[in-house]
């Protein structure tokens, strides 16, 4: 299995009372995010930030990484892309797992951050953890085979979705579909469109999120 690695910034406090896992989109790596820990960092003084890269050079862009291919964008075959999920699904929760040994800190003091395809790793294994982490920010994304939600969920961390209305590369309507599927998994679940936004993150979505995550830290 890989392990996983990447960019981490300290908390700001200089103590460590939480942990935000920064997960990245496709073609980019942990550098992608880890920028984001300064405007969070600000408003949560005590949470760590780390953004691991993905574990598969991204077909389509060989300087960045890939948390698995997608047919329709590199030609891959549909078997390779659930190869690569479930490798990349494996990878990530030994991630979360390394970390929260490594910090000592509690599942419920340790959420994610997704960004596009990060979003959908974010959901697919937050959602399948055993035990519940704080939260999950899921900018940009779409909630990944959602017909085996119900079966395989065993925690049912709140989630936040934000999505641009201008989207071109995840469609806008993939938020409205995650919520629907989430909420009948019973996943406690918020959303918040952008109007005008395209595929990324704005000022009003940062702050959205710093929000929900200094309640989700019981700051």
């Amino acid at each position: 299995m890989t392990e996983l690695s990447g960019p981490r910034a300290a908390a700001t406090s200089g103590t460590t009372t939480s942990l935000v896992i920064l997960v990245h989109g496709y073609g980019a790596d942990g550098n992608d995010l880890i920028g984001l820990a300064g405007p969070l960092g600000g408003v949560l003084s005590g949470t760590e930030f780390v953004s691991p890269n993905a574990p598969q050079p991204c077909t389509m862009n060989p300087m960045g990484r890939q948390w698995f291919p997608i047919p329709y964008l590199d030609g891959s075959t549909e078997e390779a892309m659930k190869e690569g999920m479930a490798s990349a699904v494996t990878a990530l929760d030994a991630f979360i797992d390394a970390e929260i040994a490594r910090s000592g800190l509690p599942a419920s003091k340790v959420a994610l951050v997704g960004f596009s395809q990060g979003t959908m790793m974010s959901l697919h294994v937050g959602m399948r953890r055993a035990e519940a982490l704080a939260g999950i920010v899921g900018f940009s994304g779409r909630l990944l085979v959602p017909e085996t939600l119900a079966g395989e969920i065993k925690s049912k961390p709140p989630v936040l979705l934000i999505h641009g209305n201008a989207d071109p590369v995840v469609p806008f309507e993939s938020m409205a579909l995650a919520e629907e599927g989430l909420s009948a998994a019973g996943v406690p679940v918020q959303s918040m469109a952008r109007p005008g936004l395209g595929h990324g993150i704005d000022e009003r979505g940062m702050v959205a999120a710093a929000e929900f995550l200094m309640k989700r830290f019981g700051g």
